[in-house]
């Protein structure tokens, strides 16, 4: 009966500890939310423009967009960060950390959506592109209605990893002092010296809204899929 006493205290000042500091949390999960979605939606942007620069551009702008993309690629995130926050000032361009989180996340995810998008864009067939032109819609018109519709659908599987990945790559904004989620149960652990239960929660809730998030995107994948597409690449590999 001890024991169980001792249990049943443990919980109660568990669930007390969580309630209260879920204000706190949810302030932190709500820039987390903000931070994901402005540089999914900025780096979708940019990561188009880039595809079109590196499948259709002149050699030039095709190589002007590859080279970005290796760069931010090739280096971490963490380090561009850095660049963006304490770099930039030294050059008169003074940032508030969660706009210098937004500009880096941002460069960051339109990099590696470039390449979900360019892989979209020529898994689709040459020849639509020829039976477009050969209608007598321009090249931008061809990209605009006949490609870019198939490839954005064709891309969502691999965008949706970028949109779980980002969720994640969020807490690192706490290092240029964005009080995103970690960064705020940063301060309470700090505060409480509850290190195990704060980031437990912590934890916890970057799960669920992963979990969210992935069954979200499942369904908008099902809704949009291209009939036909998963058909022809099952029977692919069954004769393969």
């Amino acid at each position: 009966m001890v024991k169980n006493n001792g249990g049943i205290k443990k919980l109660s000042d568990f669930i007390g500890f969580f309630i209260e500091s879920l204000p706190k949390l949810l302030d932190g999960l709500y820039l987390t939310i903000l931070l994901t979605f402005i540089s999914l939606a900025l780096g979708l942007i940019l990561g188009l423009l880039l595809a079109l620069g590196r499948v259709y551009g002149k050699t030039i702008i095709s190589g002007i967009c590859a080279g970005y993309i290796e760069i931010i690629r090739g280096t971490p995130l963490l380090v561009q960060l850095f660049i963006i926050y304490f770099g930039f000032p030294q050059a008169g361009i003074s940032l508030e950390p969660l706009t210098a989180a937004l500009i880096g996340l941002s460069l960051n995810s339109g990099a590696y959506q470039a390449e979900y998008l360019r892989g979209s864009i020529q898994s689709i067939e040459s020849g639509q592109m020829v039976a477009a032109r050969s209608l007598g819609m321009t090249k931008i018109k061809a990209i605009r209605n006949i490609i870019l519709p198939q490839a954005l659908r064709i891309s969502i599987p691999a965008w949706s990893n970028e949109l779980i990945y980002l969720v994640k790559y969020t807490s690192i904004a706490y290092i240029i002092q964005v009080r995103e989620l970690t960064a705020e149960g940063k301060f309470i652990a700090a505060h409480s010296f509850r290190y195990i239960e704060i980031f437990a929660i912590i934890a916890i809730i970057y799960l669920v809204l992963t979990f969210i998030f992935t069954e979200i995107i499942d369904r908008v994948e099902k809704k949009l899929s291209i009939p036909g597409i998963g058909t022809i690449k099952r029977l692919e590999q069954r004769f393969i």
